[in-house]
């Protein structure tokens, strides 16, 4: 079953309300009533590319990543319960069983009463839930304080352990973080396109100049050219093309900050313009499993090593 048509319009309009309205705790909350957890559940499509884009669009925070990897974990995920996500740069399980203790070190977008942490255990991967009181934690102010990330460290006992598939978990958070990059960069776009009608110089407006012209341009295809990608990672569905589409978006959402910043010059360097918190989110989420740079390489190491490319996308 899948959303489409008037439907799918209303779902995702009733989304971009919501985090326009909410932000963190608050838009959990208008998440429930919205029935978007059920959404998850029947078509993720939807439900992941409707609320990321609309969380990146305002810059609004949530817990729903979490929902996400637990999604596609195959766990339940209640109300006070958050997730281990792995640390900045990296996608890799946030933690390591051995002789039954657990290791971890990751980030969490919400702390509560327990944490589950999907870990490395011999040649597979295991989640188990711990009371996260007896790790260390650290706000994570950095470029992007108002994201509300947590950074979690340090070792506990654990004892049932349940096996699970971390690829699937980070290819389905690495297409919510890409469709979040879209959104800010498309953010970023608007408040450029903007500045340059408004802003008058030699008495016409920016917008005239090819110089802004081409960097307005060069920004557009950079956003459409992500959206393009992930259109078609999910229609391909592999780890691989997720994280050709993640790595897709985060190099294009830095050429829009890059561009972007450029045509709003000095005035978009000061906090009075809404522009610095599109690109801050930018630069962070382009972290968040895996960054561009980092993705790439991988990427690149697996076709030399496989003498193979990957399939063709649909188009």
């Amino acid at each position: 079953m899948t959303l489409d048509g008037d439907d799918l319009e209303l779902f995702a309009g009733s989304l971009r309300q919501a985090a326009e309205q909410h932000t963190g705790e608050a838009l959990d909350a208008a998440l429930v009533e919205l029935g978007w957890h059920d959404a998850l559940d029947f078509d993720p499509h939807a439900a992941v590319s409707r609320l990321f884009e609309a969380q990146g669009a305002v810059a609004a925070t949530s817990s729903a990543l979490d929902q996400v990897v637990a999604h596609a974990l195959g766990q339940e995920l209640g109300d006070t319960t958050s997730v281990a996500l792995p640390p900045v740069g990296r996608w890799a399980a946030p933690g390591l069983v051995e002789d039954g203790r657990l290791t971890v070190h990751g980030l969490s977008t919400s702390l509560r009463d327990s944490l589950l942490v999907v870990a490395r255990s011999g040649d597979q991967d295991v989640a188990v839930v711990v009371d996260p009181g007896g790790l260390e934690t650290r706000p994570v102010r950095g470029i992007d304080p108002w994201f509300g990330l947590v950074e979690i460290q340090g070792e506990v006992d654990v004892e049932a352990t349940t096996t699970v598939d971390w690829s699937a978990a980070v290819a389905l958070a690495q297409l919510a973080v890409a469709h979040e990059v879209v959104g800010a960069s498309r953010t970023a776009l608007a408040l450029a396109r903007e500045h340059a009608l408004e802003r008058i110089q030699f008495g016409q407006p920016i917008a005239q100049f090819q110089a802004v012209r081409h960097k307005l341009a060069e920004a557009l295809v950079a956003v459409e050219a992500s959206a393009s990608v992930l259109d078609a990672a999910w229609l391909d569905r592999s780890p691989t093309v997720a994280a050709i589409a993640k790595a897709t978006a985060g190099r294009n959402g830095r050429i829009v900050a890059r561009h972007t910043q450029q045509v709003l010059a000095g005035i978009g360097f000061t906090t009075e313009h809404d522009l610095h918190r599109y690109l801050r989110r930018i630069f962070v989420l382009d972290q968040l499993f895996g960054s561009h740079p980092t993705l790439t390489k991988q990427l690149g190491e697996e076709c030399l090593a496989t003498r193979r490319l990957p399939p063709l996308l649909p188009l």
